[in-house]
């Protein structure tokens, strides 16, 4: 994710005062109208409004509605797209398209009313013995709907099949790994797979069923934006907060992590130290909401099957005031229930914050390990600047005289286009960073503020195929100026555009009786960014200077990345940015440090290990099918499990071995945000669970789980980056002693 708060650089057609709303709530029909207006306008496509477009519109609806193609038959769909798809696109202008929307939804939820009914008739009256050779086709993409009603109902029943089998086949494998342990079925005394299947029915069957027009809105208005690229998305109001927490890592609650349970109640799965749910000490690892008084004013409203999000949503409030929790006494959600109040407050997710680590060798290196999850910016109003948190780490490092810097960003998504320039200039002195384009044309290069590079030490950055946006933007810019070596997957993600949310309220008619904060909000594309050197990260991404092949292999198969997506924007270039001047590529010593660990690499286990990982993959990806043969699902089952454990076998011999060499090799200490001003360096103590900002329930599943750590907390992947950086530094100072370091 890469987003932009300048202003934009189109002009937007006036606004049209329409007549005064009909109920309480924003008018969803003039909601829509806005929308278009502003994706016609300020989109950078310039998609023409057209029928071609319409037809894309109503078949991401169908899709976002029936994505396995089980509830539509074909004689439907394509009545449907011969009766709406070369008018909806005009009918969103005109504010009629929820009408027809609604209609389909309305047979979409008949059908999963008759699909639940149709369960569990087939549970109660059949007993599945799954000794046929029949399969079902799991690669759903490119087949037609079922034909009539009776094909739709096989398709059900071969779902019902899958499911049953596939929770089986789950429950043998961590029956065999309890046996293992010594330890008993975690699944004596717990619900059957028949009522599993058919609570998990009854919350989808719930949701469906309290869908109002705002969630039919909601689907509509989310195919319409992502028809026009895959970054393009309409927020409703709950996304778009859940939006706001992200970007800034900052929310007003309770402090705690909940997840959905088979029975319907909604379960405390972890609690953040020192956040008000822990300062307040009533609320439990494990406990079970079954109602929630968002007010705290004795009214309880049922959570029972509620959606997750709508659970957070009444559970999420204003600073200072109080919720109440119902949670169950028992194991059951039946279970009479007692009160939790808790006054919201302000939580800090600090696990989505920057943290370091300096690791301190015998050699007399030291190196530190940036991870970044995010670009995070403080979003109106609240939150963290990750550039300012980076500065802070750098200077401590600096302080403690670390010889080189890594930067992990493997995964790391995005963020905000001002903090990644801000950053850049943290490596390199001031000059472009990064170009932008608008759609008219105008290209803009974004340019470095520093005087002077913050740090100028050796810096070797981390990516995978998932790090993707303001990641790509820094990973050019320090590939383009030479200034570090990039190491990971075969390319990044590939997303070179840049997206503004809006906030669609601002431009609708102040209408009486109108809830204009229920209106959402659009983030559309509008410009495209480019590297200093001229080229576009889009649909490429950044190929490492040291690409380790395992990770990009894996990667590849899954076809993961920006040119799998549908309506992508394309690949181009432009001219190379005014005032940039590259470092010298030699003093990288690329093909010094590529064989160095080329050379690793092959001698890894581990990687080795993924070699093998991507083969079993590319078997998977061509098998279109799922066979819902007992029998054969056993017999993958038993060659995974043998696999598995024959690698934990060997990885628990290996990494003991490694962890000692370890302790003898260097020395970790924790450098979290809060450490930056402690005296003394904080070790690192990987066993110490104080350590973690959050407490976590650890099931009698999870407790199954025998998968040993990497040593020291350390991944392949990472590891290696470090070596590569220990390389680099090396090498480095020998130049520097012969003389032969270029300027």
């Amino acid at each position: 994710m890469l987003v932009s708060f300048r202003r934009l650089l189109v002009p937007l057609t006036a606004l049209v005062v329409f007549s005064p709303l009909k109920s309480v709530g924003a008018d969803l029909n003039l909601v829509g109208i806005e929308m278009i207006r502003l994706l016609q306008n300020g989109h950078y496509a310039r998609i023409p409004y057209d029928s071609k477009l319409g037809q894309r519109f109503l078949n991401e609806y169908l899709d976002s509605l029936d994505p396995d193609k089980i509830y539509f038959t074909q004689p439907e769909i394509d009545h449907f797209r011969a009766e709406l798809g070369g008018e909806i696109q005009a009918l969103l202008v005109q504010g009629k398209a929820l009408a027809p929307a609604g209609e389909i939804f309305e047979l979409y939820r008949t059908r999963v009313k008759e699909q639940t009914a149709f369960t569990t008739e087939l549970l109660a009256q059949e007993k599945f013995t799954f000794a046929s050779d029949r399969e079902l086709v799991t690669d759903r993409d490119d087949i037609p709907w079922p034909a009539n009603a009776e094909a739709m109902k096989a398709e059900w029943r071969l779902f019902l099949e899958e499911s049953l089998l596939a929770e089986t086949i789950r429950r043998e494998k961590l029956d065999h790994i309890a046996a293992s342990q010594g330890k008993l079925s975690p699944f004596t005394e717990g619900m059957t797979i028949q009522n599993k299947i058919t609570l998990r029915q009854e919350r989808f069957l719930k949701a469906v069923i309290d869908s109002n027009e705002a969630d039919v809105a909601n689907y509509l208005f989310s195919a319409v934006t992502r028809s026009h690229d895959p970054h393009c998305e309409y927020q409703s109001p709950r996304e778009h907060e859940r939006f706001r927490i992200n970007i800034s890592n900052q929310l007003v609650g309770i402090g705690a992590s909940l997840s959905a349970e088979d029975d319907g109640a909604t379960k405390i799965q972890g609690i953040i130290r020192g956040g008000p749910a822990d300062k307040q000490g009533e609320l439990k690892l494990g406990d079970r909401i079954i109602a929630v008084s968002p007010k705290n004013d004795g009214n309880f409203e049922s959570v029972m099957f509620l959606h997750i999000n709508k659970v957070v949503e009444k559970i999420l409030g204003k600073e200072g005031t109080e919720v109440g929790l119902k949670i169950s006494d028992g194991d059951s959600a039946d279970a009479p229930g007692h009160v939790v109040v808790i006054q919201r407050g302000k939580v800090v997710l600090k696990e989505d914050l920057t943290s370091s680590k300096i690791y301190d060798y015998e050699s007399g290196e030291k190196i530190g390990v940036i991870t970044i999850p995010s670009f995070y910016f403080p979003y109106e109003g609240g939150g963290n600047s990750v550039s300012l948190d980076v500065r802070r780490i750098l200077k401590r490092f600096n302080k403690e005289g670390v010889s080189g810097v890594v930067l992990d960003l493997t995964n790391n998504g995005g963020g905000s286009l001002d903090e990644v320039a801000t950053m850049v200039g943290l490596f390199v002195p001031r000059g472009p960073v990064v170009q932008t384009k608008t759609t008219s044309g105008y290209i803009e290069p974004l340019k470095s503020s520093s005087r002077v590079a913050f740090y100028k030490g050796p810096l070797v950055m981390l990516t995978t195929k998932g790090s993707a946006s303001a990641t790509e933007i820094l990973a050019a810019a320090l590939q383009d100026y030479n200034r570090a070596v990039i190491v990971g997957s075969s390319s990044t993600y590939g997303k070179g555009t840049i997206q503004r949310p809006v906030d669609i309220a601002n431009w609708l008619p102040a209408l009486p009786f109108s809830a204009r904060d229920k209106a959402g909000h659009v983030k559309f594309t509008t410009g495209k960014y480019y590297r200093v050197s001229g080229g576009s990260v889009q649909q490429r991404g950044v190929i490492p200077d040291i690409i380790l092949p395992s990770m990009a292999r894996l990667s590849d198969e899954a076809e993961f990345g920006e040119k799998f997506n549908d309506y992508a924007l394309p690949y181009d270039v432009i001219r190379v940015a005014a005032g940039f001047k590259p470092l010298s590529r030699e003093n990288l010593f690329p093909t010094v440090l590529s064989a160095r660990s080329a050379k690793r690499v092959m001698d890894s286990q581990d990687f080795k290990y993924r070699v093998e990982d991507i083969e079993f993959l590319k078997k998977e990806l061509s098998e279109k099918t799922t066979s819902l043969n007992l029998e054969k699902r056993r017999a993958k089952l038993a060659e995974y499990e043998g696999r598995r454990e024959a690698r934990n076998r060997e990885r628990r011999a290996r990494f003991a071995r490694m962890e000692e060499l370890d302790k003898g090799t260097f020395n970790i200490y924790r450098m979290n945000l809060e450490d930056l001003d402690t005296e003394e360096l904080v070790p690192f103590d990987p066993e110490n669970d104080e350590d973690q900002y959050m407490r976590r329930e650890k099931s009698e599943i999870d407790q199954l789980d025998d998968t040993p750590e990497w040593p020291s907390r350390i991944h392949p992947v990472k590891r290696e980056g470090m070596k590569v950086l220990l390389d680099l530094i090396e090498v480095t100072k020998a130049s520097e002693a012969a003389g032969t370091i270029q300027q």
